[in-house]
């Protein structure tokens, strides 16, 4: 499955748009993970614990994305945009959304 987040793919040629796929998951937030990033934000730098925590949801929603896209007859998900919102305290939503298509090579 081509996933991209331009609005064409290069060589090839949309034949049907499907519609928005989209993929979300929700994390939240590890309580060892919580702990080591309460002693970081003291000194200072990178919370390695959460950096991790998102990319793993962000790979889920893109891997639920694209499940969604081939369910809908889709070869391609053009357009590809995440946005995150905050559910609760220590919790987080991840959606993954973009245009479901069929493309082929021209």
């Amino acid at each position: 499955m081509l996933v991209s987040t331009l609005e064409t793919a290069p060589g090839h040629r949309i034949v049907a748009h499907l519609g928005i796929a989209q993929g979300s998951t929700v994390r939240a937030k590890h309580v060892g993970r919580d702990f080591m990033a309460g002693l970081k934000n003291i000194v200072g730098g990178e919370l390695k614990g959460y950096t991790e925590l998102m990319q793993e949801a962000r790979e889920e929603a893109v891997n639920r994305l694209t499940q969604e896209a081939r369910s809908m007859g889709a070869n391609a998900v053009l357009n590809l945009r995440f946005v995150t919102t905050s559910i609760t305290t220590g919790a987080a939503e991840i959606l993954a959304y973009g245009s479901a298509v069929k493309v082929e090579p021209v």
